[in-house]
């Protein structure tokens, strides 16, 4: 650490305050660079000047949060501030209107709002590539964004190519969640900007999560501060631990092991190639846990409680407990805001089969196999014969066809390749056959996999 520590230390001396202000995209605030404890520092010294005044303090760490977004992602910055202001406005608007059907809409509104941009900039590429394999055609995205500034600015942005804002698929999920909590009367709307834009860019979480539910959060902006002495060791330790995990496990397996393998996987004894790959499911877990308990610590120190992230996922005994442990903040808000809705144990819904169409609609047009609508239509007709025979089929068939359906998006939630949604459907089929295996498992109170 220190290695890495010093070069920036001097980088940071030799540097003029134009230059601490300039977006370089080689030099992001992460957590894992001296640079981020700097500015921390400064950020804390300057919370204790305004600390007790709560209006004040949001106004500084939703300033600060969108400073520390500017020298992560550079311009994309203009996005978060669009989803801030877009679910603010839309939440009164849910909140303000005297119908159910007015209230809908807003809601149909955010929702409808906040997928076309995450998928503009997430899945794009994938989806244009997939329709290019399929029809032979050499469509390609366009970044309009680019053009308008290119245009505008007489700059010179690549219009071709769309990159991936950092955090989107996080601020996305936790923006849309909040108008969905305000058409549920879960929480009272956020009148003030300032408030509302530190509660979606609050840095610590802005990055990698945790995806923080507007219930859990929003009371605190109200709150005074508050860090005991107990607190102040439990901040410390979530940190520490945060950065043994990342720095001392995750960089350096993948640095002197993993990522050498893979590079070249036949110069290798297959047992080693084996070893490598569960070696990669440790340092996902070390990074990505690792970086969320980094946030949990940090936010700590300024007053504010995030949910726990990661729960010891791999000492799970079974599928379904690894998903009560693994990313939780995603998996409850998928079980929240997707599941449930479409049914959840209680069986299915009109919003089970729309789902249902979409996804077999995408993978007709992404995979070309024309002869899906027969199979999909095949399966129809059987369920509604075995559901009209047998109708305590309908709710067994339909409740895992929503675990299905939430473990698919899940998948593509964490990535734009079939790798991920393929992932996301063996996980689904996992915790299918769990579900009819565990009453019929000798094992099945066991709490332990060994």
């Amino acid at each position: 650490m220190l290695g890495v520590a010093l070069p920036s230390l001097q980088m940071l001396a030799g540097t003029s305050w134009m230059e601490v202000f300039r977006y370089d995209e080689l030099e992001p605030l992460i957590f894992t660079r001296f640079f981020f404890w700097g500015f921390f520092a400064v950020v804390l010294a300057g919370y204790s000047f305004v600390y007790k005044d709560r209006a004040v303090r949001n106004a500084y760490l939703f300033l600060v949060s969108l400073f520390f977004y500017w020298k992560t992602s550079g311009l994309f910055i203009g996005i978060l501030l669009f989803s801030t202001v877009t679910d603010l406005l839309i939440g009164l608007r849910i909140h303000g209107a005297r119908s159910l059907l007015k209230k809908r809409l807003w809601l149909a509104l955010s929702i409808t709002t906040n997928l076309l941009v995450l998928g503009f900039f997430k899945y794009a590429h994938f989806i244009t590539d997939n329709v290019n394999a399929l029809l032979g055609t050499t469509f390609h995205p366009v970044n309009i964004f680019a053009q308008w500034a290119n245009m505008a600015w007489d700059a010179h942005f690549v219009e071709n190519k769309i990159l991936l804002p950092v955090g989107i698929s996080f601020y996305t999920f936790q923006t849309m969640s909040y108008a969905i909590d305000v058409y549920r009367n879960d929480v009272k709307p956020v009148r003030n900007l300032l408030d509302f834009g530190f509660y979606v860019s609050f840095f610590p979480q802005l990055v990698a999560g945790p995806i923080v539910r507007a219930a859990e959060f929003i009371p605190q902006l109200y709150k005074k501060y508050e860090l005991t002495r107990a607190q102040f060791g439990i901040a410390l330790f979530w940190i520490l631990n945060g950065l043994a995990k990342k720095m001392l496990i995750g960089d350096y397996i993948a640095v002197n092991f993993i990522d050498r393998v893979f590079a070249d996987p036949g110069r290798y004894t297959g047992f080693e190639n084996l070893m490598a790959m569960y070696g990669y499911s440790l340092q996902v877990y070390a990074d990505f846990s690792g970086y969320t308990d980094i946030a949990i610590g940090v936010a700590l120190l300024m007053g504010f409680t995030l949910p726990m992230n990661f729960n010891s996922p791999y000492k799970a005994a079974s599928t379904a407990e690894f998903w009560k442990r693994w990313h939780m903040s995603l998996s409850t808000w998928l079980r929240d805001y997707l599941y449930i809705p479409m049914g959840g144990n209680r069986g299915g819904s009109l919003f089970s089969w729309i789902m249902l169409g979409i996804i077999g609609l995408a993978l007709v047009l992404l995979t070309g196999w024309i002869w899906l609508p027969v199979v999909f239509l095949s399966v129809f007709a059987l369920f509604a014969v075995l559901t009209r025979l047998f109708p305590a089929l309908n709710n067994l068939i339909t409740t895992n066809l929503n675990l299905m359906i939430t473990m698919l998006i899940g998948g593509l939630w964490h990535g734009a390749s079939w790798m991920f949604v393929i992932w996301g459907g063996l996980n689904g089929l996992g915790l299918i056959v769990y579900k009819f295996w565990k009453p019929i498992s000798p094992w099945g109170k066991s709490k332990s996999w060994i």
